[in-house]
Parts: C-alpha cells; structure tokens; sequence
C-alpha cells in the first residue's frame, strides 16, 4: 500500500486546477478516531492541526496549507490536535 502523500502550500495555479475551492468542507472538533479508506482522498487543509498514524506505520502531522492525499485501503488513526477544517474529495 502507498503512504500518505503531502504537498506543502500547493500554488493556487495547481488549486484551481484542482477544483479545490469546489470540494465539500468537512470539519471536526479536538477528537482521536479511526478510520479507514474506501477509496482514495485527496484533502486541503484550511484550518487544524493533524496526526494521522497508519496502523503499523509511522505518524505523519500536517496542518494549514497542506493538500493531502490518503491512499484507498488505509487503515489510520486521526489525532485531531487543533479543530481541523478541510475541503475534500474522493476517488
């Protein structure tokens, strides 16, 4: 399986042609869930702070700025440090 992949503050050139501003906005509050991934996500950041621990594997932290992208299959833990508020997309 792939890792987690991070582009650290994307140009707003690869953004739009992203569609990012046209994502959905998901948002949680300081929590630690687990989760696992259907399909692939592709996320951009707006606001948080965020550990992500693949089972097995190593912690990866990213916040504001960041465009991540979540490999299908992935089973992780989210460790929300700072609420967090993301546009995403999946497939």
């Amino acid at each position: 399986m792939s890792a987690i992949k991070i582009e650290n503050n994307p140009s707003e050139t690869r953004l739009s042609e992203l569609g990012v501003k046209q994502w959905p906005t998901w948002g949680c509050g300081v929590s630690s869930f687990p989760w696992t991934y259907e399909e692939s996500e592709t996320c951009y950041i707006l606001e948080g702070d965020v550990t992500v621990t693949p089972d097995g594997g190593e912690p990866v932290r990213f916040g504001p700025g960041d465009l991540v992208v979540f490999p299908t299959g992935l089973s992780c833990t989210w460790d929300v440090h700072i609420p967090v508020k993301k546009h995403y997309t999946f497939g």
